[in-house]
């Protein structure tokens, strides 16, 4: 598989495109006067404790403040269920108002959500997580050889050995495989100086205040996203480049070798398509090349894909039209998902099918599909209703939500009352100003559809009304009224 990183720098924000084949599968954007919190390490204040959620609202220092859930603290640290036996304590008796606290963001405010913390820090390198309040050493899921997995962990084990001035636990991530014990220790040891640093700025830095900042985004392609199998990571800033190159010099230098400058006049998203893609991104149908389609609705509470045939017809019988959809929905649905940073609750509803083996062969398509995911996912099988269900981790926007907002007119409704459902409000509400008000004739301002359906399909009613309240009824257009809008004033 071809894979390709093409990273866009403009002096207002970085966009990060990864091209797997010549089609494009994640795009992350950074604003740059909005960069994310997640990863930063602050020096915060307690400012109220919630004993009924077990959870604390934490000053920050940013405009909202963040959420620390008594699982998120650092008593839960360590081997998996090792706190929990005696029961989760009262958090009461673990914070306290005005209390200081070390704590880290694990996802940005979304909406009218703050922050989420964990008082359980961590900070990454190229190979290695490293965790402050561990004893624990963890190889990556992705990296499925038993072998490579005890040998990496035999290294990490020695390392730690070999100087007992280091402390702490460490995740060893999936671009280690492979990797050297010189490289790994190397990162270990950048890790301590990281570590170090971060404790001296504790105690001299005031309360709230930013200890730990995590790297810009054209930074984090290199830490996160370079792997093996990248062939070429384009930049279209020399001044990026030059960093880039820096900072990979330092991590890995088989990954900065790969970096290059793209100095063509045509920019970099337009040439490779991506410009077309984050349009298509945000739309909420999705054609699939059979004729079918995907219908996409995010919420606050989780996001819908629903499969649609459409005017795919298919050669055989039913039966098999509804396979082959639901097959390429299956990958469809698994890009979108990568594509538009869908995070949280995600239920795909494939259309119904009668066979089993059908149904085994869409959902081996789907997990096979989000299996290059990098945001941890958990797929549950076909429901008895036929949904399909995902949880995916969020840590930040969706590119919606990045790029998007409400609605001025619908209010974020996704829809508008029509002409007449307006203009049979407007007559009611002229009744209503006609009997709060003594005056000569009445004024309608509203927009211009509205009008128009007053002066025609509704003629009749308004005559009968100028009759009933003895008065005369003005209409005026609008142009820069929405729909919905109108105003009655008594002249």
């Amino acid at each position: 598989m071809s894979r390709e990183i093409l990273i866009n720098i403009t002096p207002m924000e970085t966009r990060v495109a990864l091209v797997e084949n010549g089609v494009p599968q994640e795009i992350s954007i950074e604003r740059n006067q909005k960069r994310g919190l997640v990863g930063n390490i602050y020096k915060g204040k307690v400012v109220r404790v919630l004993p009924g959620m077990q959870a604390a609202f934490v000053d920050i220092g940013v405009e909202r403040t963040a959420f620390l859930h008594v699982d998120d603290l650092y008593f839960n640290r360590g081997e998996a269920g090792a706190d929990r036996e005696a029961g989760t304590p009262d958090i009461r008796t673990l914070l306290h108002e005005g209390q200081k606290i070390l704590v880290q963001v694990i996802k940005d405010p979304i909406n009218s959500k703050g922050a989420r913390l964990t008082a359980q820090l961590s900070v990454a390198a190229r190979y290695l997580v490293y965790m402050d309040k561990s004893c624990h050493t963890g190889i990556s899921q992705r990296i499925e050889d038993e072998s490579e997995r005890e040998r990496l962990k035999e290294v990490i084990t020695s390392v730690l050995a070999e100087d007992e001035q280091i402390s702490g636990g460490y995740i060893v991530r999936t671009a280690a495989d492979g990797v050297s014990g010189n490289e790994l220790a190397s990162d270990i040891r950048f890790l301590q100086r990281l570590w170090r640093h971060i404790e001296q700025a504790k105690t001299e830095a005031a309360t709230p205040s930013c200890l730990y900042e995590e790297l810009p985004l054209y930074k984090r392609v290199l830490r996160d996203m370079a792997s093996e199998d990248v062939e070429k990571i384009l930049v279209d800033s020399r001044e990026v480049l030059t960093e880039l190159v820096n900072f990979g010099n330092k991590f890995s230098p088989e990954i900065a070798s790969l970096v290059e400058h793209y100095p063509g006049e045509r920019p970099l998203f337009y040439l490779h398509g991506i410009e077309d893609e984050i349009g298509k991104a945000l739309q909420r149908d999705v054609p699939l090349k059979s004729g079918g389609h995907l219908v996409i609705d995010q919420t606050e509470a989780m996001t819908t894909i629903d499969v649609n045939t459409g005017a795919f017809v298919g050669h055989r019988n039913l039966e098999e039209t509804i396979y082959k959809t639901n097959l390429e929905a299956a990958a469809a649905a698994a890009r979108q998902i990568r594509m538009r940073n869908l995070g949280g609750i995600i239920i795909i509803d494939f259309i119904d099918m009668q066979n089993a083996e059908h149904r085994r062969q869409v959902l081996r398509t789907f997990e096979k599909a989000l299996d290059r995911d990098r945001a941890k996912n958990k797929i549950s099988g076909v429901t008895e209703l036929g949904l399909v269900q995902v949880t995916r981790k969020r840590t930040s926007d969706s590119l919606e939500h990045v790029l998007c907002q409400s609605c001025p007119t619908c209010e974020g409704r996704g829809s508008i009352k029509s002409a007449e459902t307006v203009s049979y409000e407007v007559l009611r509400e002229i009744l209503r100003v006609a009997r709060a008000y003594e005056c000569d004739q009445l004024r309608v301002l509203a927009s211009t559809a509205v009008i128009e359906r007053l002066l025609d399909e509704d003629s009749a009613q308004v005559a009968d009304l100028e009759e009933f309240i003895n008065r005369t009824i003005q209409f005026r257009s609008e142009a820069l009224f929405a729909r919905e809008q109108f105003d009655i004033i008594p002249v």
